[in-house]
């Protein structure tokens, strides 16, 4: 077997790592709500809408998803969840491969939207790109900054969506219920997803919201703010009201874990597996009320 022959797997599965660090089953995630919001306040189907869709479908998943896996590596390693939809145990040889092709898909089409905007939008931009960096790299490491690292996740899904309005030169204020309300259920998911990795946070040395409050009060607090998602989205008049009704299968997703001890965080796990294809239900039943408001209910 000659040298290019070993050498053409090798790159395969190096590939294949990086890829599967950006969480394909996440890409969505961040692209809806940039596309969402960027058509719902009348921008089109133009050069800013796709190129803002791509690049929040897979350089941005890539750049957040990618340099946090790199930077985890001693607690993904004793993570039972890691290795699979969820995240993988991105291997030490690709870790540097991993943060260069980050920075090199990241480059231009941050380039090419900031030339496509304004002031504004660059700032709204800014400000994604730096929570999805402070939350995972040294010094920084919003992460480890109980609360912080709730606040920090929600704005890698809430931003997009804040951008697509600015871009389009949207009414920040006319969404500001239904965007506070999305922030509010972003911070609650996150605060929820750590409780199941406490044993392997606390085990590598790594704070987070469910490391400083346990996870009892963790899974209180992301319910509690459930609710007030919910909530906020009822001030925002019908038909969009109506997704306030999406907060309930969370509510009742989570309220089972409501007396879980450290010691069984590991059974949160079900949950946050109940989270992920909630997200899709989810997402397909909003789809299908916007449709309802854009052709006029």
């Amino acid at each position: 077997m000659t040298a290019t022959a070993v050498q053409q797997p090798r790159a395969s599965r190096a590939l294949a790592q990086v890829v599967g660090t950006s969480r394909p089953l996440s890409w969505v995630n961040t692209a809806y709500p940039f596309g969402a919001a960027y058509l719902l306040v009348g921008g089109g189907v133009d050069l800013a809408f796709v190129l803002g869709v791509l690049y929040f479908l897979v350089p941005y998943n890539l750049l957040m998803y990618g340099v946090n896996d790199v930077f985890d590596y001693e607690s993904d390693v004793r993570n039972p969840r890691k290795g699979g939809v969820e995240g993988i145990v991105l291997d030490r040889r690709v870790h540097r491969l991993t943060i260069v092709l980050a920075v090199l898909t990241n480059v231009p089409f941050v380039g090419a939207l900031v030339l496509l905007g304004d002031a504004a939008s660059t700032a709204v931009l800014a400000v994604s790109v730096f929570a999805v960096v402070a939350y995972s790299v040294p010094v920084l490491r919003f992460k480890e900054r109980a609360l912080l690292d709730s606040l920090t996740s929600s704005t890698h899904f809430v931003s997009p969506a804040v951008f697509g309005v600015v871009l389009a030169g949207g009414d920040l204020a006319a969404g500001a219920a239904a965007l506070a309300a999305f922030f509010v259920w972003g911070a609650a998911s996150h605060a929820f997803g750590a409780v199941q990795d406490i044993g392997a946070d606390r085990a590598a040395g790594i704070a987070s919201v469910a490391t400083w409050l346990g996870a009892r009060w963790t899974v209180r607090l992301a319910l509690a703010a459930y609710v007030v998602s919910g909530l906020l989205l009822l001030t925002v008049g019908l038909p969009a009201a109506l997704a306030a009704l999406l907060a309930i299968p969370y509510v009742a997703s989570v309220a089972p874990y409501v007396g879980l001890g450290d010691e069984d965080c590991e059974r949160a796990h079900a949950g946050w597996r109940r989270f992920l294809w909630l997200n899709y239900v989810t997402g397909f039943l909003v789809t299908q009320l916007l449709i309802w408001m854009a052709i006029g209910w």
